[in-house]
């Protein structure tokens, strides 16, 4: 089965920029899906984006729209979030996740997860 690592996370003042990765190993990753979720403190885990196995339907939540981007390169077994705009609110630690489903927003739908990768962005 999959396994996932996330990397990127890190400290950046408000409206700077970072990029996670999300490297995939031990199982076919054109079969997932893949998405990003985030919790900060003392909050539930909260949906980011998704992407499908070819990266051609991507989904976001409405409060990173137009900020984050995320994408895949199979080549690589890799899904990145480039997140810019940056703000305090976004601090939380985020997790990406892979379903073999074709796209999905919630949680239940994906059976792998990462660690998660840290956050933080100061005002």
């Amino acid at each position: 089965q999959v396994q996932l690592v996330e990397s990127g996370g890190g400290l950046v003042q408000a409206g700077g920029s970072l990029r996670l990765t999300c490297a995939a190993s031990g199982g076919a990753f054109t079969s997932y899906a893949i998405a990003w979720f985030r919790q900060a403190p003392g909050k539930e885990r909260d949906y980011i984006a998704s992407i499908n196995w070819n990266g051609d339907k991507t989904y976001y939540a409405a409060s990173v729209k137009d900020r984050f981007t995320i994408s895949r390169d199979n080549f690589k077994n890799a899904v990145y979030l480039q997140m810019d705009g940056l703000k305090p609110e976004d601090t939380a630690v985020y997790f990406c996740a892979a379903g073999l489903i074709n796209i999905a927003t919630e949680q239940d739908d994906y059976d792998h997860w990462g660690q998660g990768t840290q956050v933080t962005v100061s005002s």
